[in-house]
């Protein structure tokens, strides 16, 4: 037997100063991941939905699912830091998105932020972020939102202990499904996309199913979710239509096709957050509240509607977007305090 097989030091090679550091791969317990499946013999990389269904969707859905967009670790330690190492097959680059946002890792001790791991555009890349001493603390690693993620290691101090995760208070996943807002564009960095509000607001578990300009009502996709166990699903692909009239062919029947397979599951549809209420918009907003009135008028009992443009004032709205459509972290956060008390009815 190698001293390797023994001793992940030995396996691993850091420049991080800490000299009792150990390392440990983040898809072996007891780290427990949310939102993402780990690299397997085929493909060596996480990825958030498998290859045999999103190449049955359209090949931008196929090559998003390997962003790993609403990806978690999470672990219990009384270590004093938290380090990781992690190897990226290539590294995304957008002028409009933080490269934090896009690339980086952000860690949460017991729901509070306490820093970011921030790749330089590098392909490997290795930090560490100090933790509040003293005391065993549940911490959330967020995954980057929008880049391929080869390999992660996490390193401790070798004196400390590690543990399971304290579970969610609600196991059973939200699936979000829906544009690049959705899939977290352009938030800082991982954790302030909507879903990362609502999930610490809510001590929910939850998927990221958004897709930038490519999850567009695919009835593939929709029975690829209705086959999710969750408690509740969140439908806001109406910026990936291409236009009011592909929504109105899609949005009712992606619906009926969900429903099918989970006729209770608490449904939330949600329109384009997006102001001026141009024609267009409003014609996309009548397109889905069709879905929702003609759901209750045959005895849904558990459909909510949400129209996107009340999820900022005109004066919020100067101050929310990138590029009047893609929110920041405080148009993540606005959108949150709206969705979050009709969430919280239908799962707590």
């Amino acid at each position: 037997m190698k001293i390797s097989d023994i001793d992940l030091n030995f396996r691993i090679k850091t420049s991080i100063g800490e000299k009792n550091i150990r390392f440990f791969n983040a898809a072996e317990k007891p780290f427990s991941l949310h939102g993402i499946s780990a690299p397997d013999k085929v493909e060596n990389y996480y990825r958030r939905m498998p290859a045999s269904v999103t190449k049955n969707i359209n090949s931008g859905v196929e090559a998003l699912a390997k962003n790993t967009a609403g990806g978690r670790v999470r672990f219990r330690t009384d270590s004093p830091y938290v380090a990781i190492k992690a190897e990226y097959p290539d590294v995304c680059v957008m002028n409009h998105m933080a490269q934090c946002g896009i690339q980086g890792f952000s860690v949460y001790s017991d729901d509070v932020f306490v820093g970011s791991f921030i790749p330089n555009r590098e392909k490997k890349y290795e930090g560490i972020v100090y933790l509040p001493k003293g005391r065993m603390q549940n911490i959330t690693i967020y995954f980057p939102l929008y880049n391929r993620l080869s390999k992660l290691y996490i390193g401790l101090d070798k004196s400390g202990e590690i543990l399971e995760e304290i579970p969610y208070k609600i196991t059973s996943p939200v699936v979000f499904y829906g544009s690049s807002i959705t899939q977290g564009g352009c938030a800082s960095r991982p954790g302030t996309d909507y879903e990362g509000f609502l999930s610490r607001a809510l001590n929910c578990d939850y998927l990221n199913l958004g897709f930038s300009g490519s999850a567009r009502g695919e009835i593939a996709h929709a029975k690829y979710i209705a086959d999710i166990k969750m408690s509740a699903f969140v439908m806001d692909y109406d910026h990936n239509a291409p236009d009011a009239e592909h929504l109105e062919k899609t949005h009712e029947a992606f619906f009926r096709e969900f429903r099918k397979a989970q006729p209770t599951t608490p449904v939330i549809f949600i329109s384009r957050p997006e102001l001026p209420r141009t024609e267009d918009r409003e014609k996309r907003f009548a397109v889905i509240k069709k879905t929702y009135d003609n759901a209750i008028a045959q005895g849904d009992k558990n459909v909510y509607l949400i129209d996107g443009g009340t999820f900022f004032t005109e004066t919020e709205f100067n101050d929310a977007t990138v590029d009047n459509c893609h929110p920041t972290d405080l148009g993540f956060y606005l959108m949150a305090k709206k969705i979050e008390p009709i969430l919280a009815g239908c799962i707590l």
